[in-house]
């Protein structure tokens, strides 16, 4: 007998404030457990905002922080919903993108760090090694692989699926270029190759890839979910708010093809 979870994607309009991005992300969680997901995922930095290369930026804040996840956490305890924030964390080795995941009971479950990050982050954010773990939420066992990990490094959610992971969350970050492509379909050859990507990600790995990012005019990329065969199952359409449901099969998300890879 086959056993299905509902999950939600954010694909919100981009924070105008560290404080916007609480609000909204809170309000989702909400939205998320009306509509009865079991977890929700947010783009990446949600909170507070990412820092995009050539913008102002406000300085990081523990303190706004640790009062956006207890609010984030009071959020989920009360929607009773399981949350992938994407976010920044402050740690010795500096200034993290990362992930936190909350329990529906509010409780921290751990954080997955951003282990591989493109250049352009290095002026605001460390190198990592990046350590890996995965998560639960009921009958769902998941991993996270944040943006570029998941667009250009396969292994990070290899390595989930290889650990029994049914879908691999992927909050990340885009901006819109002037004058640039505007796509209406998902996956059309003249896209960015980002999208293949994620289609690539869960057919080599036989997992669902859930990919989650803000509603932008003019982007060229949306939030998606793709089976574990590589077909398409959703995605929002380009540029607008809203949360992406979709019920996801747990049989089908065997990780057949991740357990046998051999390097």
């Amino acid at each position: 007998m086959s056993e299905t979870v509902r999950i939600a994607l954010a694909n919100l309009r981009e924070p105008a404030t560290p404080d916007d991005s609480v609000q909204l992300a809170a309000s989702a969680v909400a939205e998320a457990g009306r509509r009865g997901a079991a977890v929700i995922c947010f783009p990446e930095c949600f909170v507070p905002g990412y820092r995009w290369p050539g913008r102002p930026a406000p300085v990081a804040d523990p303190a706004f922080l640790e009062r956006a996840w207890s609010s984030v956490a009071d959020a989920a305890r009360q929607a009773r919903v399981t949350v992938i924030l994407g976010t920044e964390r402050i740690t010795e080795r500096g200034l993290q993108i990362t992930a936190c995941v909350i329990d529906p009971d509010g409780t921290v479950a751990g954080w997955q760090h951003k282990g591989q990050i493109d250049p352009s982050e290095e002026a605001n954010y460390p190198v990592l090694d990046g350590e890996r773990r995965t998560f639960t939420a009921g009958p769902l066992t998941f991993g996270v692989a944040i943006c570029h990990e998941g667009f250009r490094y396969p292994e990070t959610v290899r390595w989930a699926a290889r650990r029994g992971a049914h879908v691999v969350f992927h909050p990340f970050a885009h901006l819109a270029e002037p004058g640039g492509y505007r796509p209406s379909t998902f996956a059309d050859p003249a896209n960015s190759f980002h999208e293949k990507a994620m289609l690539c990600r869960a057919a080599e790995n036989t997992c669902y890839f859930a990919s989650a990012t803000c509603a932008i005019e003019g982007a060229s990329m949306t939030s998606a979910i793709v089976r574990p065969d590589g077909t398409l199952q959703c995605y929002q359409p380009y540029g607008q708010e809203g949360l992406l449901v979709a019920d996801l099969d747990l049989s089908s998300a065997t990780g057949l093809l991740a357990s046998r890879c051999r390097f």
